[in-house]
């Protein structure tokens, strides 16, 4: 049997293998240590969802009953693969958990879950940690740039390029040469997989995305680890990734930089807890409402100036039926901003079908814009036209919505988010998750990951 003739080692395999603590500038090392408290606080909002409950259940049903990696928030740990599973679904169901503008990819849910059951199997310290998923960080970025606007329309990336996310950082974690992590990409690359069709009937599959993801890339890596073999050109092959999942992929893309341009620092922050395609227009409505000093029953109607990403997410979810489709509702997001001046947790559970909000929220409409549109996804801008109920129309216009990189939050606004996550999401004693989350701010220093929740 004619054998295939061996490709060159990609480029992205090579910097997964081998990036190195010292490599990494300042910045960006802290960086990912303000990503990880942060993914810390949505693991911890998440925990008790029900899909959630049901994916954890299924995990530690599979077990062992007992094993080396945390399944945060529960007394329980178990394998690797079943923590990064849990976990990995925890993060991704407040929608507070971080994303990357150009990528639409929310990195932390499938890069910190696999790397940390895996570190804490190991025996790995914080520095090596963190250089994982700087790791993962970067390689899953550039997947889903490559990947491009195509892509997303149909395909949840953090789903798709997660699976590469995780596979790099926990790939590096095991150590595995270049030519061994491009065998775990291509074996990741195998298993992408996340529609978006879920939104339309309010299923739990998001969480099953990011749990997907972090599970099958920590396998790829443990497999590639043993010798076990996959795609050598699963990006731009005959059918690859590219073949497969775009008709805008752009190869390029996927070493924009590389080494010297470090994604991982453009990642932003959620500050309300809702589909990130809504927080341009929903910073945009907030500034008009100050600048005028508008009440929310003073609004008559909200014109959303978007992109076609966001038409395509949050188009199907005209009348949300539960807490989650109606985080992806736009119209659901701007009215409990404008009543509340904050889309959060709290604000969404106990007032996302209130007659207030229902009410303002079928006044609220979406349109495309060729400047917002052609400015996505490098620039999410928020445009709104608000026409108010004594025939005023206002224009509103926020080029950075709060948490860009541009418009970042500093240590003490993750700080109280984390900890307002934690209180949301589960009961633990006073002071436990204060104590855990002012350890993991000195998560690069650690000699040995542990449990990141602590001993009660």
């Amino acid at each position: 049997m004619t054998q295939p003739t061996p490709i060159d080692t990609h480029p992205l395999a090579r910097f997964a293998a081998t990036l190195r603590w010292q490599d990494i500038p300042d910045a960006v090392r802290a960086r990912a240590e303000d990503l990880c408290v942060d993914w810390f606080g949505s693991v911890l909002a998440g925990q008790g969802a029900r899909p959630v409950r049901s994916i954890a259940c299924f995990a530690l049903s599979q077990g062992p009953a007992q094993g080396p990696s945390e399944v945060i928030g529960q007394a329980a740990s178990t394998s690797p693969l079943m923590a990064a599973l849990a976990n990995a679904a925890a993060a991704h169901v407040a929608e507070q958990d971080d994303v990357h503008n150009g990528s639409v990819f929310h990195p932390a849910a499938v890069v910190f879950a696999p790397a940390v059951a895996v570190a804490q199997s190991l025996g790995a310290s914080g520095a090596q940690l963190l250089t994982a998923c700087v790791a993962g960080y970067e390689v899953g970025i550039r997947v889903g740039e490559f990947l491009g606007r195509s892509h997303y329309k149909v395909f949840h990336t953090t789903g798709t390029a997660g699976t590469f996310a995780a596979a790099a950082a926990v790939g590096h974690l095991l150590g595995l040469s270049p030519a061994q992590m491009q065998h775990a990409l291509g074996s990741a690359g195998t298993q992408s997989a996340g529609l978006w069709e879920f939104l339309r009937t309010a299923a739990d599959s998001k969480q099953l995305h990011t749990a997907h993801a972090a599970a099958a890339g920590l396998m790829a890596a443990y497999l590639a680890k043993d010798g076990f073999t996959g795609a050598q050109d699963i990006f731009t092959g005959p059918q690859g990734m590219a073949a497969g999942m775009s008709t805008d992929a752009d190869p390029a893309r996927l070493t924009d930089g590389l080494g010297t341009r470090w994604a991982t620092a453009e990642t932003s922050f959620k500050w309300h807890a809702s589909c990130r395609h809504t927080h341009p227009a929903a910073d945009a409505l907030l500034q008009v409402m100050q600048q005028h000093g508008l009440r929310a029953e003073d609004i008559a109607q909200v014109t959303c100036h978007v992109h076609q990403g966001a038409i395509d997410v949050l188009g199907p979810v005209a009348a949300p039926a539960t807490v989650h489709q109606s985080k992806f509702s736009m119209g659901t997001v701007l009215a409990l901003a404008a009543r509340f001046g904050h889309a959060g947790l709290g604000e969404f559970d106990a007032e996302f079908l209130a007659p207030g909000t229902v009410a303002l929220r079928e006044r609220v409409a979406m349109v495309l814009d060729p400047e917002v549109d052609a400015a996505y996804p490098r620039r999410w801008i928020g445009k709104v036209t608000v026409h108010t109920v004594v025939g005023r129309v206002l224009q509103g216009r926020v080029d950075e919505p709060k948490g860009d990189p541009g418009h970042t939050l500093s240590r003490e606004e993750i700080t109280a988010k984390a900890l307002r996550l934690a209180r949301y999401g589960t009961a633990l004693p006073p002071g436990r998750a204060e104590a855990a989350v002012q350890r993991l701010w000195r998560l690069h220093a650690w000699p040995r990951v542990q449990r990141l929740l602590g001993e009660d």
